[in-house]
């Protein structure tokens, strides 16, 4: 069986405490963008290992590290019966990019283990499994625009829809790494929530919907702050760094003609909703 796991952006992203556990409360809205990884899962005949991964695509942890795998040894705890498996992830979308590609395919992988073998699991029991996985797994459970709060995996599902616009991601292959991106994050509670400023008009956002990410990451890395400039002048209604980035997303009315010169190893994909 073969699944499509797609990645996310973040519209709006907010620090807002440390908590006693080490983590922070965040804000944000998770919206599922069309830019897909490849997950193939089959039943191996195989007696000598429970799981054989690979990889092809970008290159990725092709060992039993790897959160696919991971998936498949977090089920097999609870159903020993769980068959051996050939499990193999062709890698899109760019890693250590703010997209969620990693959650994603860890997501895809439980919810399309149940289903190959019938494990009859619950959305709420694959949610569990999820969150033991990733803070924003569970997202990719419904996979349905979100406004997520806590550590990111508490989640009110949100009537958005932006598929009259286009989006457009740019990955300029930067490695950002999460303990990297709260260094120099001062947390703070707006006195106006997410929820309230995505349900205005998408024109207002440039003034108000913020990430709070991008003064450290801009700082250090002025080559993705120069991506959302760039995004701007051609045109976007919005521009952000997605999570804790490298990617920065644009969106755009559909009919808009953009000419975006960028170097050659960027990632540049011009999505429709």
């Amino acid at each position: 069986m073969i699944v499509f796991p797609n990645c996310k952006i973040n519209l709006g992203l907010r620090v807002l405490r440390k908590r006693s556990d080490g983590y922070h409360d965040l804000e944000t809205v998770f919206y599922p963008i069309p830019f897909f990884d490849v997950l193939e899962i089959q039943e191996s005949n195989s007696s000598n290992s429970t799981l054989s991964f690979s990889t092809t695509g970008i290159p990725v942890e092709s060992n039993l590290n790897n959160l696919c795998a991971r998936a498949y040894d977090l089920l097999k705890q609870d159903f020993p019966q769980l068959p051996s498996a050939l499990i193999h992830l062709h890698k899109v979308i760019p890693i250590g990019g703010g997209l969620g590609g990693g959650s994603a395919d860890a997501a895809f992988a439980l919810i399309l283990i149940n289903e190959k073998f019938g494990l009859g699991l619950t959305l709420q029991q694959l949610n569990n499994y999820a969150l033991q996985l990733g803070s924003d797994c569970p997202f990719f459970i419904t996979n349905k625009p979100s406004y997520a709060t806590g550590r990111g995996e508490e989640l009110e599902e949100l009537n958005l829809d932006l598929s009259a616009y286009k989006f457009i991601v740019v990955n300029p292959g930067i490695l950002v790494k999460t303990a990297e991106a709260f260094k120099g994050i001062e947390p703070s509670v707006p006195q106006k929530s997410l929820k309230e400023i995505i349900s205005q008009p998408v024109v207002t956002w440039k003034s108000e919907l913020e990430n709070d990410f991008e003064v450290t990451i801009f700082a250090r890395y002025p080559e993705i702050k120069s991506i959302k400039h760039v995004l701007y002048e051609n045109g976007a209604l919005y521009a952000s760094m997605s999570g804790s980035g490298s990617s920065v997303y644009g969106i755009f009315e559909k009919e808009k003609k953009s000419d975006l010169d960028f170097p050659s190893h960027y990632v540049v994909k011009d999505l429709t909703s």
